[in-house]
């Protein structure tokens, strides 16, 4: 299906603009009108981390006139072995300041608008209405939900990208021309399920294959030329180099897009995914101990008994002495619960704190009344008990 342009075309190109975008100038099917809608043209950029590092800097490269960041995170050591906007000497900085620096290192000509706001119901339709084309790039499924859900309701598209270890796939979700979202994937996965990137790590590489078919897909999409992604799934593995397409549809009782829609306004997202080791209705939250209690109670005559419920790779980098190791799928498949004892008492710790708190919660379903789980995980350990260890 061959797209028509969503953006019409603005002011004419400035002498130099014609020189730095030629090689776009000359491709038929683009050429100077092309390119003047580029220039006319707003995308928004929701994350400037492994996925919107490309995409913004292909973005500002093609010459898109506006781009929009939206981001609440400094930038880590952890953030640069993938997130090409950023460098050491941006540690500590926000993200969408080094982003909107790099941008205009590529070209000083795009006006960049940050977002210092976490996107929320409150603010979503503000934001992107805004726009002509959403590129999403964030790492959690609520933002996921509600970023499609607003630009349903906006009647806008967006470029959906998703990257785990050494796999991503990539979509356009554009309610009206195909599928939305939601008509593919209805219901989030139960809390917990899927590790994000901070859990289960991503190869750096592969940001840079997803999100810059993120950015052509938007680029498509802006000038009307080609086939958009709508109604097809890009599925990519790093390791065998391939790269599959699905059809997908749009489902006609889909609760945002559908024929009879359910969800007519911004819901809480994070309450419709959920949050690992939430009470069910009845239940008693999960009980919690700092890391400097759990320190203290370690060092004592009669300690607790820790439960590691990270993975090899994990306890690899930093350990919390003592600890025994007990995936968390043990945990979800009860087979955690022959090695437990019921007579002691039992601390459950993960990276920083949302996979233990799930095991917690398993623990209590299975019948222990004595477990906690440690907040902040061995992240806070490192940070408030044993510097020497290392972060990740």
């Amino acid at each position: 299906m061959r797209s028509e342009a969503i953006v019409e075309t603005g002011r004419e190109l400035t002498g130099p603009e014609v020189t730095r975008y030629a090689r776009h100038v000359l491709i038929p099917g683009v050429g100077i009108e092309g390119q003047e809608r580029l220039v006319a043209s707003k995308v928004l950029v929701v994350g400037a981390g492994g996925l919107g590092s490309p995409a913004l800097l292909y973005l500002a490269a093609a010459g898109v006139g506006t781009i929009g960041i939206v981001d609440t995170d400094v930038v880590e050591l952890t953030n640069l072995h993938r997130q090409v906007v950023h460098s050491d000497a941006d540690i500590g900085r926000p993200k969408t300041e080094s982003a909107e620096a790099a941008v205009h290192r590529v070209n000083p000509h795009v006006s960049v608008i940050r977002h210092d706001v976490r996107l929320d119901s409150s603010n979503a339709l503000d934001i992107i209405g805004d726009y002509d084309v959403v590129v999403d790039g964030t790492d959690n499924f609520p933002t996921r939900y509600l970023v499609n859900d607003a630009c349903v309701m906006l009647g806008k598209p967006h470029v959906w990208g998703s990257i785990l270890r050494f796999d991503g796939q990539v979509s356009v979700w554009w309610a009206g021309h195909g599928p939305c979202y939601r008509c593919v994937f209805p219901q989030p996965p139960p809390p917990g399920s899927v590790p994000s990137c901070a859990e289960g790590g991503v190869f750096g590489v592969l940001c840079a294959a997803i999100g810059s078919v993120q950015s052509t897909e938007a680029i498509k999409l802006l000038l009307g030329i080609g086939e958009p992604l709508t109604g097809r799934l890009l599925v990519h593995d790093a390791l065998r180099q391939t790269w599959d397409t699905l059809t997908v549809r749009a489902d006609p009782d889909c609760p945002v897009c559908g024929t009879h829609p359910t969800v007519t306004e911004l819901i809480d997202y994070v309450e419709f995914c959920g949050v690992p080791g939430a009470a069910a209705v009845g239940e008693q939250p999960v009980p919690t101990v700092t890391v400097r209690e759990t320190a203290d109670a370690l060092a004592t005559d009669d300690p607790p008994l820790l439960v590691d419920v990270r993975g090899a790779e994990e306890r690899a980098i930093a350990t919390i002495p003592g600890a025994v190791p007990i995936h968390l799928d043990l945990f979800r498949s009860g087979a955690a619960f022959s090695e437990l004892p019921h007579d002691r008492r039992i601390l459950i710790h993960c990276k920083v704190g949302g996979r233990s708190a799930e095991a917690t919660r398993l623990a209590m379903r299975a019948g222990y009344t004595d477990v906690a789980n440690v907040e902040g995980g061995i992240i806070a350990w490192i940070e408030q008990v044993d510097p020497s260890q290392t972060p990740y």
